[in-house]
């Protein structure tokens, strides 16, 4: 109900010099000087408002970079991830690049286990590995370690995947430290240039 009543919803995209190199940033809520924001929630810093699976308002190739935050987890791993990454993937200029994270499962996994951790800290992991139900969107329907993102990236049609520690583009999940071991599983792949390189 609640994506129906956005749907409709425009939101004034930023003004860019004609020619100017896009980058999106899907899933943002902050503002950061050459990235436009596309969220399924209004919100100050948002440019664009809608569901990720859909990216049809852009053209093909409309972005040099893709930066997805804790971003992938909330589409349905049977068919949404998929569709989600495919739609990335192709307003991704040639030879542009995605910064992709997602909670590490591996590492979530490590982590509710860790005999150190109280109660509260446990359903804190917890809610890193099904989402806080914040809202309507914040439940998680996928999990990922390096092979299974990779296997998706791949079939989307990414090259060059590889695991980073992080990528220092925004403060965000990307980052996140829990008991002394980083909860994200931080990836960089792009899409191939012409002519096949």
């Amino acid at each position: 109900m609640l994506w129906s009543m956005l749907k409709g919803l425009r939101v004034q995209a930023p003004a860019r010099a004609a020619g100017a190199e896009r980058r999106l940033h899907i899933g943002g809520q902050v503002r950061k000087e050459g990235w436009e924001v596309f969220n399924a929630l209004p919100g100050p810093a948002v440019d664009h408002l809608g569901d990720a699976q859909d990216l049809r308002r852009f053209a093909d190739g409309s972005f040099i970079e893709v930066y997805a935050s804790h971003c992938l987890e909330h589409f349905d791993f049977r068919e949404e991830v998929a569709r989600a990454l495919a739609e990335w993937h192709r307003v991704l200029a040639p030879g542009g690049r995605i910064y992709l994270s997602v909670p590490d499962l591996g590492a979530l996994a490590r982590l509710i286990l860790h005999p150190a951790l109280t109660v509260d800290d446990r359903f804190t992991v917890v809610k890193m590995l099904f989402g806080a139900h914040r809202d309507a969107y914040d439940y998680h329907k996928a999990g990922f370690d390096f092979e299974i993102l990779e296997h998706y990236l791949g079939e989307a049609g990414f090259i060059d995947i590889q695991r980073v520690d992080q990528f220092g583009l925004f403060d965000d999940y990307s980052s996140l430290v829990s008991g002394g071991i980083p909860i994200s599983l931080n990836v960089l792949a792009r899409r191939r240039g012409s002519a096949g390189s």
